[in-house]
């Protein structure tokens, strides 16, 4: 799916350009060819949305995770969409669980690299969260001609299994319905749930018949080898033996029905918010370009009334406050986009972190978990300042207090890009690599060690100077072919489809349903039991 540049540079608005990413996804999800669907019929088999659509209860929402995950990784292999594998949160017997379900359309529902990342997210937020997992299973087994990027590492397609192992010993219910291929180092996966489904016609082997064959020389039919009525009878491997998907599909909702619930997992109540979520297509504009205040677009997301601002006449680059999102308690660390000014009358730019808002927000986050508050990060950063007066003000010093205080955290933290997320920025206010346990962006959004002026301008100074020390004269036009080139492929990587196709963020959401999303993220997280930890930071520079 190419996206043509000239047009998307002329999108007007953040409500086109969310708009364009709706249309988007809905090809994304079309799944592979209509000769992937067509076999899946030919064979008696729905495809992957169809069984979603008869797993999940009438009505309930599905958040789906990861869905442009592979998105242009593997032009020489054609297409992935969705990395050919569907995951998200659905609700089942009015029950909340993780899916992991493989789609046969796309490249026999191979497991490329980027498909190994996405069911190992969907586990950890899972584990995280205590989400019963069910597993659709209709795969080949690995991409082979990419096997050494998916199957030795401890980010690659074992910790799969390993993480079956783990949760089983945690208690976290796990179903498997092979419903079509399941070969290979794959077969561990159901066989290391709780309850196995399998249905007629389907195989489940660690060697295909040709294979079989060629190691052993031994002849052998699908169905003796590894099918489904053979694991029922004689193996003993199958807990559950189905005549069809529809039958599968409802003896899993049957099963899933059995889990306990309690009074922690209730829906709650909606609130009213403070202004109409919609207005902040009027605020913030699909370049990131325009300035707003931040406040304006938090009072579209917290309750009413509930907005308590903490430190804030102090490091006013950032916006922290103690606020409620349908009666759930936050705590709020957001990047001021306007200019402001210090009690000293001295100017500091928007969306850039200063020693103050740095130390402001390390100590917001230290109370929030003495007090066990979530804490939501709405990231429009370009950095920390940078400079003499910035050095000399210790910038590193209170850089380093806010990251320890991140990553020390013990609290469920939710992390939503609205705008821009640079380089130390992105670290401070809890990107991927801090353990959100979730994160989202808005269409709009930019991920870079730095923006791409910025990265052109820097790199043509190198060379400039390169030049310079060997005595050569500098060209000028091949240097300023260069830097273009260099700013187009910032500009290219710095789209959040990029960063979203390598796993760094599990979805891009339209801007107005920021409330509503983070209502339903707060429920998740509130599944998982009490933390034994205590929280403490260690060594701080003060």
């Amino acid at each position: 799916m190419v996206v043509n540049k000239s047009t998307h540079q002329k999108k007007a608005s953040l409500l086109d350009l969310t708009q364009e990413f709706y249309q988007q996804e809905a090809v994304l999800k079309e799944g592979g060819e209509q000769a992937g669907r067509e076999r899946q019929k030919r064979l008696g088999r729905m495809t992957v949305r169809e069984r979603l659509d008869a797993l999940l209860d009438k009505g309930s929402s599905f958040f789906e995770l990861g869905i442009w995950a592979g998105y242009k990784m593997y032009p020489e292999w054609g297409d992935l969409p969705a990395a050919g594998v569907v995951a998200g949160i659905g609700r089942i017997a009015n029950r909340d669980c993780m899916v992991v379900a493989n789609d046969a359309t796309v490249k026999a529902g191979a497991f490329f690299p980027q498909s190994v990342k996405k069911v190992l997210r969907a586990q950890r937020i899972a584990y995280e969260c205590r989400l019963p997992v069910i597993y659709l299973v209709d795969s080949s087994g690995v991409f082979l001609p990419l096997q050494s990027e998916i199957f030795p590492d401890e980010d690659d397609f074992g910790r799969i299994f390993r993480n079956n192992a783990v949760f089983s010993a945690a208690g976290i219910p796990q179903f498997a319905a092979i419903m079509g291929n399941c070969i290979a180092g794959g077969g561990y996966l159901p066989v290391l749930c709780d309850k196995l489904l399998m249905t007629k016609g389907s195989g489940l082997y660690l060697a295909g018949p040709a294979l079989v064959k060629a190691a052993i020389g031994q002849v052998v039919d699908t169905e003796e080898l590894g099918g489904a009525q053979m694991h029922a009878e004689i193996s003993g491997t199958v807990d559950f033996y189905e005549p069809d998907d529809a039958s599968c599909l409802a003896r899993l909702r049957s099963l899933v029905e059995m889990i306990p619930q309690d009074d922690k997992h209730k829906i709650v109540e909606p609130h009213e918010s403070i202004s109409d979520p919609h207005t902040c297509y009027n605020l913030v504009g699909a370049d990131n370009s325009k300035a707003y205040d931040v406040r304006d677009i938090i009072a579209g997301i917290i309750d009413k009334d509930s907005m308590n601002e903490y430190k804030a006449l102090y490091g006013r680059t950032l916006v922290t406050a103690y606020a409620k999102i349908n009666g759930m308690s936050v705590g709020i660390v957001a990047n001021q986009r306007t200019n402001t000014t210090t009690g000293k009358g001295e100017v500091e730019i928007g969306g850039v972190l200063y020693s103050d808002s740095a130390d402001k927000a390390a100590r917001f986050i230290m109370d929030c978990n003495q007090l066990k508050i979530p804490l939501v990060f709405l990231q429009d950063v370009v950095g920390f300042m940078v400079g003499r007066e910035a050095e000399q003000s210790g910038i590193i010093r209170s850089g380093a207090k806010l990251v320890n205080a991140v990553s020390n955290s013990i609290v469920p933290k939710i992390t939503v890009v609205i705008g821009n997320s640079f380089g130390a920025g992105n670290y401070a206010l809890c990107g991927k690599a801090y353990d959100p346990n979730f994160i989202v962006a808005w269409p709009n959004a930019k991920y870079a060690v730095m923006g791409a002026e910025q990265a052109s301008n820097t790199l043509f100074t190198i060379q400039e100077r390169a030049a310079a020390r060997d005595g050569k004269e500098h060209d000028q036009k091949e240097g300023h072919e260069m830097r273009l080139k260099i700013k187009d492929r910032y500009e290219e990587q710095m789209d959040i489809r990029f960063g979203a196709a390598r796993g760094w963020i599990d979805a891009i959401i339209p801007p107005h349903q920021t409330r509503e999303t983070l209502t339903f993220f707060l429920q998740m997280v509130k599944r998982a039991p009490p933390t034994t930890r205590t929280f403490h930071t260690g060594v701080l520079q003060v």
